[in-house]
């Protein structure tokens, strides 16, 4: 997960209470929250939803309420339903929510797991922690498990791209230039607005060379 400003007014359209949805909700969302869903953090997901994080059960109030829409993707919103409502908050400026979670990345583009491990033991950080490991590895229907492989084949796309960078980074035969071009690179693999930042920025975080290099950037 990655943590976000939402420093943006509230859209025109919820003042009607009519659509909570409309495409001015829709585009600041999108800018809010990179184009990425807040919980898997696909990039630019084929199905977007605005989710309330904190399911209305039609109260009006919250249903229209700015501060309780997300961006999500349509996936991971049909996972989390009304169930998960006592999650880490990634707009609350008081909470890390990366840190509070640790990600990491599947080792092959097919492997059956990504490993989701609560850092933080709360009530919210655990409640999280079950989502985000029902998200990416969940296999109770036929259609969870193709699209949960398919999202774990995505990660590790990415996941791949940090790994190249770090081979030249390591490489016996790298100079110092070839070794700044990848450090450079690596900064926007760990950007929020990179697709499976957290991922990213784990591995970075469990290497010793790498991560007093590259630690500052996580902002």
């Amino acid at each position: 997960m990655f943590n976000v400003v939402r420093d943006i007014a509230p859209p025109k359209s919820l003042e009607k209470k009519s659509k909570y949805d409309s495409q001015d909700v829709y585009d600041a969302l999108d800018k809010i929250f990179y184009s990425k869903c807040y919980l898997c953090e696909t990039k630019e997901p084929h199905d977007i939803n605005v989710e309330h994080f904190d399911a209305h059960m039609g109260d009006l109030a919250k249903k229209f309420d700015w501060n309780n829409l997300y961006f999500v993707c349509g996936r991971c919103n049909n996972i989390k339903g009304a169930k998960y409502n006592n999650l880490i908050d990634c707009c609350d400026v008081n909470t890390d929510v990366f840190s509070a979670i640790k990600h990491l990345p599947p080792a092959t583009p097919y492997a059956k797991k990504v490993q989701i491990i609560s850092v933080v033991h709360d009530n919210k950080s655990n409640e999280t922690q079950e989502l985000l490991d029902k998200i990416f590895n969940s296999e109770h229907t036929v259609n969870k498990r193709i699209s949960g492989s398919f999202l774990r084949r995505k990660v590790f796309e990415q996941y791949n791209l940090l790994l190249n960078q770090i081979n030249d980074y390591y490489s016996p035969v790298a100079t110092l230039k070839d070794q700044d071009i990848a450090i450079e690179r690596m900064q926007v693999l760990i950007q929020k607005n990179a697709p499976y930042s957290a991922f990213i920025r784990w591995c970075i975080l469990e290497d010793e060379e790498l991560r007093p290099l590259l630690e500052k950037f996580m902002d």
